[in-house]
């Protein structure tokens, strides 16, 4: 246990861990309303106040929840409600793939404790600032602290406004139109990780499969959406002019 203590001071005494927090703070206001969003749905869902407290705290993946919520309260088939949350939640498997020469040197129980709590604006925080794993022990203490900073600010927005729509979710009018704050608030973070052509025109393939299919029932419109990006995307990467030297497309 000390060992643990210890680690986690170090990080949370780094000057990198306050301006971690500071920059989160910019974007949290936006990941609050989406996050009171949710908690809300889950209960007008007709989630008992159990179980919605027990997904926001053990999925905390907005997008997830609320693509599943429609499915759960429909009764519809597990596999449909696990393959629509998995298809959803893809996107992670990028994101770990990419933060793995970051963390693979802690051990295990700090690789899944970053790993639940690490969401989509912490993400682009971290990799707006750090393009390059580090390369000694001051790079990582900085980074690390930076990435637990943004990640406890993230992950209190998150749990304190679902939790607080949760509670409030029979008295929060309908027509506050916080779903359309928590919508602004993923385009905001979709944009910035379109820094590509390739990323673009995956967002805006994905964008009108979802809305040709929309009359798909149990939102299989989202499955069809990834689907169709990562197949154009793949045929594209396949035939893409390569640069002499350049062995791949950059995504």
């Amino acid at each position: 246990m000390r060992p643990l203590v210890a680690r986690a001071r170090s990080w949370w005494q780094h000057p990198a861990f306050v301006r971690g927090v500071r920059e989160m703070g910019s974007v949290s206001p936006g990941l609050a309303a989406w996050g009171l969003m949710t908690g809300v749905a889950m209960v007008k869902s007709g989630m008992s106040t159990l179980e919605a407290v027990a997904m926001s705290l053990l999925v905390f993946a907005g997008s997830s929840q609320l693509a599943s919520m429609p499915l759960i309260a429909a009764g519809a088939p597990i596999w449909v409600i696990l393959a629509t949350s998995f298809c959803v939640n893809l996107r992670f498997v990028v994101f770990s793939a990419h933060m793995r020469p970051y963390l693979m040197h802690l051990p295990l129980n700090w690789r899944l404790f970053h790993g639940y709590l690490t969401a989509d604006l912490s993400y682009v925080m971290f990799t707006r600032h750090y393009h390059h794993p580090p390369v000694n022990q001051v790079e990582s203490r900085e980074q690390l602290a930076y990435l637990s900073g943004g990640n406890l600010l993230n992950w209190v927005s998150w749990q304190s406004a679902s939790l607080l729509g949760i509670a409030l979710a029979n008295v929060i009018p309908t027509h506050w139109g916080l779903s359309f704050a928590g919508i602004l608030a993923l385009l905001g973070v979709g944009c910035s990780l379109a820094s590509s052509h390739l990323r673009r025109v995956s967002a805006g393939v994905a964008g009108m499969a979802a809305v040709a299919a929309y009359a798909l029932p149990l939102k299989l419109n989202i499955v069809v959406a990834i689907a169709s990006a990562v197949a154009l995307c793949l045929i594209i990467e396949a035939s893409w002019p390569k640069a002499p030297g350049s062995p791949k497309v950059p995504a």
